[in-house]
């Protein structure tokens, strides 16, 4: 108990703090108790390690804050690549019965830590769209061509009176190269286009008659001659199966039928080739 009183006497003593100016003015003195120094002292120490503690929490918190804007940012470049993905993975399912998309993280890189490199993740998917594009521009060039190349026949019914190449010519009965084929049938039969294309020539043309002539691209072009009427225009765009002109036996013929050619590549060739399918 002695002991008790005697460390609560030190602790209570009082402390003169003097305070001397280095002037003629007096000086004075500030009695405290140590307990009160000591106090004093845990408060200092405590706040100046809490400002430390701040300043330090602070710029560790700015440092992951900017790590965190960078990352958002990559994330939301990358939610708009794979947005475009899905968009054209919509197409290619149904030509390539294609149902998934693992292939494209298959070759990721992976780090010690377990995480994707965004970057490369970036590139591989870029990469992919590329080749996505360059499919899409195949495939739409293929189907360009499908409907520029002609297909079926003019008629729906009729017959082939006079086939393609060299043969006797029904009027003169000399020999002489038929550049088409005659297809007879009924006058006023709808003559159709074999394929999509502009029409690049309609009216009358000496031995042919009233004729009809349809640029394709990809170097198609189809004749149609002979006809009784024609019901397009020059410039006209037509498509694979409308009609375009009625049988007819204008010009040097012997009887109704469609003088029908194809020429590719400025050369003609037999339209027999190209009648098999639709």
């Amino acid at each position: 108990m002695h002991k008790i009183k005697k460390l609560l006497r030190r602790i209570f003593a009082p402390i003169t703090i003097m305070l001397i100016p280095h002037s003629n003015k007096r000086p004075m003195s500030v009695k405290l108790p140590s307990i009160g120094i000591i106090v004093l002292l845990l408060v200092w120490t405590s706040f100046t390690g809490y400002i430390v503690f701040v300043g330090v929490t602070t710029e560790r918190y700015n440092e992951v804050k900017a790590k965190l804007d960078f990352y958002y940012g990559q994330f939301a470049d990358l939610r708009t690549t794979i947005n475009s993905l899905k968009k054209s993975e919509t197409q290619f399912k149904r030509l390539f019965s294609l149902e998934k998309k693992s292939e494209v993280l298959e070759t990721l890189d992976v780090s010690d830590s377990g995480s994707i490199d965004m970057e490369l993740l970036k590139k591989q998917i870029e990469k992919t769209m590329d080749t996505v594009g360059e499919i899409k521009d195949y495939l739409r060039q293929q189907r360009d061509i499908y409907f520029a190349t002609p297909r079926g026949s003019p008629l729906e019914g009729g017959y082939i009176s006079s086939p393609f190449g060299w043969r006797k010519h029904p009027k003169t009965g000399r020999r002489d190269y038929h550049t088409g084929i005659d297809i007879a049938a009924w006058p006023g039969t709808p003559v159709r286009a074999t394929a999509d294309g502009i029409v690049s020539f309609a009216g009358w043309s000496g031995g042919s008659g009233r004729l009809v002539v349809l640029e394709h691209g990809f170097g198609f072009t189809t004749a149609y001659a002979h006809n009784k009427k024609i019901i397009v225009k020059v410039g006209q765009k037509v498509n694979r199966g409308d009609i375009i002109s009625y049988v007819g036996s204008t010009g040097n013929t012997t009887g109704p039928h469609v003088h029908y050619e194809v020429w590719l590549d400025k050369k003609p060739v037999n339209p027999r080739s190209y009648m098999k399918g639709k």
